[in-house]
């Protein structure tokens, strides 16, 4: 009787390449595909692998990689992301008390780091000549536009645990489709069982 060879690891290099591929984007259903998964098995396998504790591991190491090359930490985004959450128009511009005319500041003026909620400032002048033939301004417009606080601020919260966007309960959706049931007609159900019990 001819003795059976075991079975190759057919899995390794694409568990190897799984890592390095996580990282692009935070995706472990893309991730798998790169790596050569099928399309149908994507999605299973990418969970199976994120929950190895060597790819966990090796994950760990790239992401601290990546942040020490880059200069990149989590602290260095939550201080930008709070510049951008509570920026206050009060920093870019003055109002004159007695005219109530409105005047942008110069950067040298505003509070350190507050130009970098900045994202865009949009000036418009119309120029007259006068009765002499000197250029005089008739008009000039400053605008400011800021980057948005409210994302800002949901990220921030997202980062520190404040806010929850998703729940994360392996099997749920396949065992509410079985069941005729979507993620979203459970959160109605949700909802009116509090307003229920009240």
């Amino acid at each position: 009787m001819k003795k059976l060879e075991p079975r190759k690891k057919q899995f390794a290099p694409k568990r190897d390449l799984f890592p390095g591929e996580y990282i692009v984007d935070f995706n472990a259903t893309k991730a798998a595909r790169r790596c050569g998964f099928s399309a149908k098995t994507a999605y299973s396998q990418g969970q199976r692998l994120l929950k190895n504790v060597e790819i966990q591991k090796r994950l760990k190491e790239l992401i601290r990689e990546r942040s020490e090359r880059t200069e990149i930490t989590a602290d260095r985004v939550l201080q930008e992301l709070a510049i951008l959450a509570f920026s206050d128009l009060r920093n870019y511009i003055t109002i004159d008390k007695d005219t109530k005319a409105i005047k942008a500041k110069a950067f040298e003026d505003m509070p350190p780091d507050s130009s970098r909620a900045l994202e865009a400032i949009t000036e418009n002048r119309t120029i007259h000549e006068d009765a002499k033939g000197e250029d005089s301004v008739v008009n000039e417009k400053v605008t400011f536009k800021l980057h948005s606080k409210i994302k800002a601020l949901e990220l921030a919260m997202q980062h520190l645990g404040m806010l929850i966007t998703k729940v994360d309960a392996p099997g749920l959706e396949d065992a509410l489709n079985r069941h005729g049931m979507t993620i979203e007609a459970l959160r109605k159900s949700f909802a009116a069982y509090r307003k229920v019990k009240g």
